[in-house]
Formats: C-alpha cells, sequence, structure tokens
C-alpha cells in the first residue's frame, strides 16, 4: 500500500514538471517571435501601424504656389533676379517726440489779479492777439490812473508852453520864464511815455472809465493751448502758470546717441524719423548735438527740427531715427518689399518653372530700397520682388484649408 502510494507522488511531480517545461518553452518561443517580427507588420487581425503607414505630403512639396506667367502678371507680381546692390547702410537711433521750445510759451498773467472770464480750453488752437482770459487788478487800475494823470498834466504844459512862447516872442514876458515851461513840457512828456512802456510792458492797453482794473490776456502767437491751469475767480500771482500755448508747425525730436555713433550726427545733416507705431515717416534736420556724454547712460543728446504741417507727429511719440553710416557694395540683395515672414523664418519667394517657393534666408544690412542677403539666396536666382505678399497670402490660404 505505501509502495503504491509512493509511485503516485512521483507521477504527479513527473507531471507538474512537465507542465512547467513546457510553458517555460512556449513563452520563449512566443518571445522569440516577437522580436523577429518586423515594425510596422500588419498581424492578420490587428491594424497597420499608423506612423510608418500614413504617408502626409512632405513640407516642400507643400510649401509651394503654383502660378504660370499669366496668373503672375494679371497679379502685379514683377520677378526680378537677385544680384549685387548698393546700399545706403543706416543705424538706427530711439528718440521722441517733444514741443518746440522755440515756439513754446509757457502764459503767465505779470500782475496779481481775478480770472472774470477764461475764453479758452486745452486742446483749442488759438490765434496771435487772440483774447486768452479777462482779469481785474489793482495793480492795472493804478497803471491806467498813473498815466491819464501824466497825460492830463502833458496838456496842462503843453497849453502853459505854447503861451509862455507866445509872450517871449512878443518881448512880453522874460525868457526864463519860457525856458521853465519848455522844461514843465518836457517832464510832462517824459512821465506820460513811462507810464505808456509801463502798460506795454504788461501786455495792456491804456483802457478808461470802469473799466481801468480790467485788462485782457492775449496769445503771444498761433498755436495750440497743450495746457490750462485757470478756473474763473481764481486768484493769481504775476508769475502764476496758468497756460501753455505751443506751435505744432513744427516739433523736435530729441534723441540719445551712443559715443560710438557721434561721427555720424552732423549740425544741418538730414536723417529720415519713422514712427512705430503707425506708418508714418519724414525728413528731418540735425539742429543741436551735445557736446557732453553722459557719465552713465555714455551718451550724447541730439536734437532735430521737424515739419509737422499736418499734425502727425504729436509730442510723446516714440520714433525711430535713422542715420546713413555708409555706402555698402554686397554680392546678393532683393527688393525690400520681397521678404515675408512664415513662422519664424524670413523668406523670399524663388521662382521656380511655373511656382514660387519659400526660401529661407538670413538678412545683412538694408535702406529703403535693397536689403543684403547673406545665406540662402544665391545670385542670379529669380525671386518675386514686388506683390510676394499675393504670394504668402496664397500659401497661407492653401496650408490652412489643408490643414498644414
Amino acid at each position: 500500500m505505501n509502495q503504491s502510494i509512493k509511485a503516485s507522488g512521483k507521477a504527479q511531480l513527473w507531471a507538474v514538471f512537465l507542465i512547467i517545461a513546457v510553458g517555460a518553452v512556449l513563452a520563449i518561443l512566443i518571445l522569440f517571435h516577437s522580436e523577429k517580427k518586423p515594425v510596422g507588420k500588419q498581424d492578420n487581425d490587428g491594424p497597420a501601424n499608423t506612423q510608418m503607414q500614413s504617408n502626409p505630403k512632405a513640407p516642400h512639396q507643400a510649401a509651394q504656389v503654383m502660378m504660370d506667367d499669366e496668373q503672375v502678371s494679371a497679379s502685379g507680381i514683377a520677378v526680378v533676379a537677385a544680384g549685387a546692390a548698393q546700399i545706403a547702410a543706416v543705424v538706427q537711433l530711439p528718440g521722441e517726440v517733444q514741443l518746440n521750445d522755440d515756439r513754446t510759451v509757457h502764459v503767465v498773467p505779470r500782475v496779481p489779479g481775478i480770472a472774470e472770464s477764461v475764453l479758452v480750453s486745452t486742446g483749442q488752437t488759438v490765434r496771435k492777439g487772440q483774447a486768452l482770459a479777462v482779469f481785474s487788478s489793482q495793480v492795472i487800475s493804478e497803471q491806467r490812473s498813473a498815466l491819464q494823470s501824466a497825460q492830463k498834466r502833458q496838456s496842462l504844459a503843453v497849453t502853459v508852453y505854447e503861451r509862455e512862447k507866445k509872450l517871449w516872442e512878443q518881448k512880453i514876458t522874460a525868457e526864463q520864464d519860457f525856458l521853465q515851461a519848455q522844461a514843465v513840457l518836457r517832464e510832462a512828456e517824459i512821465a506820460v511815455e513811462n507810464a505808456q512802456q509801463k502798460l506795454g510792458a504788461l501786455g495792456v492797453t491804456a483802457g478808461s472809465g470802469a473799466g481801468l482794473n480790467r485788462f485782457e490776456l492775449r496769445a503771444p502767437y498761433d498755436g495750440l493751448v497743450v495746457e490750462r491751469k485757470l478756473s474763473v475767480g481764481e486768484a493769481v500771482k504775476e508769475d502764476t502758470h496758468i497756460m501753455t500755448i505751443s506751435d505744432l508747425s513744427s516739433v523736435w525730436v530729441e534723441v540719445s546717441i551712443p559715443a560710438k555713433d557721434l561721427p555720424l550726427m552732423r549740425v544741418g545733416a538730414k536723417v529720415l524719423v519713422r514712427a512705430t507705431a503707425f506708418d508714418a515717416k519724414a525728413t528731418g534736420t540735425v539742429a543741436f548735438v551735445g557736446a557732453l556724454v553722459g557719465e552713465q547712460t555714455r551718451m550724447a543728446r541730439a536734437r532735430i527740427l521737424l515739419a509737422n504741417a499736418q499734425g502727425t507727429w504729436r509730442p510723446g511719440l516714440f520714433v525711430s531715427i535713422e542715420v546713413n553710416a555708409a555706402n555698402l557694395r554686397v554680392p546678393v540683395a532683393v527688393e525690400t518689399e520681397a521678404v515675408q515672414t512664415l513662422g519664424n523664418r524670413q523668406v523670399i519667394f524663388v521662382r521656380e518653372d511655373k511656382r514660387f517657393v519659400p526660401r529661407s534666408v538670413k538678412l545683412g544690412v538694408s535702406d529703403d530700397k535693397y536689403i543684403e542677403v547673406l545665406e540662402g539666396l544665391p545670385p542670379g536666382t529669380r525671386y518675386a520682388a514686388r506683390g510676394s505678399y499675393i504670394i504668402k497670402s496664397e500659401l497661407t490660404k492653401m496650408t490652412s484649408e489643408e490643414g498644414y
């Protein structure tokens, strides 16, 4: 009985060992088979590998615009060959438009008084001699009274002088009386002239009647009221800054110039001024170049006089100043409007057969007409010069529709 039990146990152990061995062999075979299977091969029931089976268009095939010669001509696109060019290299400097201090006045009443009325507001255009405000002032009343008194004394002195002159000519009175009357007349004339000059220095007229204490403050020249600090009923002193008027037909552009670029800025030289906030440019004249360089900034100040008849250049506007540095002869250049931006690349649309293909380029110096190409465009390559934005628009439209 014990022997049969032992035989049965050995048989079970062999069976378990056999099952384990067969399982191990099968696992090795499965692993070996999976390693031998080619990448991307489709199983009978499984899907193909999508990375290898997908066949999208290559980027260079999608990034092109087909246009025959008739379409190019109809679109106004000019195709020219890249080649050598003369480029006027420029240095760009930041600047800011400011009021022309030579044509800006800070208006003060010049006498203490009370504002009875204010006739203009901020932003209003005024003409030379136009009334800005009306004041009442005791000082003006006293000056006008002094003038009137001097005029009356002058009138009396004239009467006495004419009488004494006639009597002296008739040998009725002594010459001394005539000379004394003449001296009094001269003193009266001086007193009148002095009183008139005092009123003139205050910018007021003689006035008369009940309005001896009232005077009008007038604009010194044509301009714009850029600031007003006066209200009706306000008491002001003779040096109170009540308004700022500036003639904006010309403005200044203040520029900070690095020490290395100072030789480029000469008084009387012409420079190009470009607005940074919108598309506008104008030619200005260098009116002043500072003689000192800042200890901290290592820069000098310059001032450019800029005509502003249309009011385009507003004080406070940031601008870019372009100063001609030198004329350079470069081996490969294209027209500036031929350069377009695709993503983060600058490209030129090259003409190949009946299509335009964007080609990435590395650019160098430029001026208003040409820009140097350092890399990416051999000499003689035909490219879209004017009208390249039309090609860019078509390319953008195509890639948007096709999902590229």
